[in-house]
């Protein structure tokens, strides 16, 4: 198993399924997710050592990446990013590489934020739950507020609040303070377990790709946790920073703009990634 070394103050996870250039920058620790019954070594950490959920990630992505990050790193400021998608503080090249977020650039920060999100991702003539629900099943969202009304009551306002927005925080990438890295992750994790008892049975029958919905999910449900720590003080407005994100490869809009269209108007779901 690789070692990583990173800043004691941050530790970014980089969630990644195969051999892939990454930024080079200590605070970064690229992680191999899926490695649990695989035989391929990538010369990354793995995420099936220590306490995991490894064997998930056919159906939670990049989670188990967050989960093995929760689980094994003790670092003041704890993240996820992907290997094809990255935080940045600002574009200054067309070399995606040279514009990926850097420890001398985030630690100034530190003193000031406690929470980084990516940049918000706006849908205009979606809504939150009217997007999924076209390109995905609404079903998982309609299960997920009745787990949410049972567990966590004191979210179920804030959950209906983001559903109707038309914009959020996605990717499942995000920079924390460790004590709310971990208030998160025990809150999604919690659900999404209870998600998985409730109706994972019931979605044998979807595509390799359907079937990764439960990181999907855990995207929009990053903004009910992060609304309701601002209701109740936990956090204010000026706690949060957005940052800039870059994508790796280039995104093929036009065929993500028509797949979009034929998602809303012809019931037709997503069946892979752009």
């Amino acid at each position: 198993m690789a070692k990583s070394k990173s800043p004691k103050d941050v530790a970014v996870v980089i969630a990644t399924h195969k051999k892939y250039r990454m930024p080079n920058d200590s605070m970064y620790i690229p992680v191999q997710v899926g490695a649990e019954g695989k035989e391929t070594d990538l010369g990354y950490i793995k995420d099936n050592s220590g306490e995991n959920i490894s064997a998930k990630n056919a159906s939670f992505c990049e989670l188990t990446g967050l989960y093995w990050a929760w689980k094994n790193l003790d670092s003041s400021y704890i993240g996820l990013a992907h290997y094809r998608r990255h935080f940045s503080f600002s574009k200054k090249s067309k070399e995606p590489f040279d514009n990926v977020l850097k420890y001398s650039e985030l630690k100034p920060m530190l003193k000031r934020f406690k929470v980084f999100v990516p940049k918000k991702r706006k849908y205009y003539i979606e809504t939150l739950y009217s997007h999924y629900a076209h390109t995905h099943y609404a079903s998982h969202l309609d299960e997920t507020r009745e787990i949410i009304k049972k567990m966590y009551p004191e979210y179920l306002k804030n959950y209906d609040v983001v559903m109707g927005r038309r914009w959020g925080y996605m990717f499942n990438m995000m920079i924390m303070r460790k004590d709310l890295f971990s208030d998160y992750c025990e809150w999604i994790f919690s659900i999404l377990f209870e998600l998985e008892k409730n109706i994972g049975m019931a979605n044998e029958n979807l595509s390799g790709f359907q079937g990764r919905f439960y990181g999907r999910v855990s995207e929009i449900l990053f903004n009910v946790w992060l609304e309701q720590k601002l209701t109740e003080n936990t956090l204010k407005n000026s706690d949060i920073k957005e940052l800039k994100f870059v994508y790796m490869e280039k995104i093929d809009w036009k065929r993500k703009g028509i797949s979009f269209l034929k998602a809303k108007f012809g019931h037709k779901k997503y069946e892979g990634s752009f």
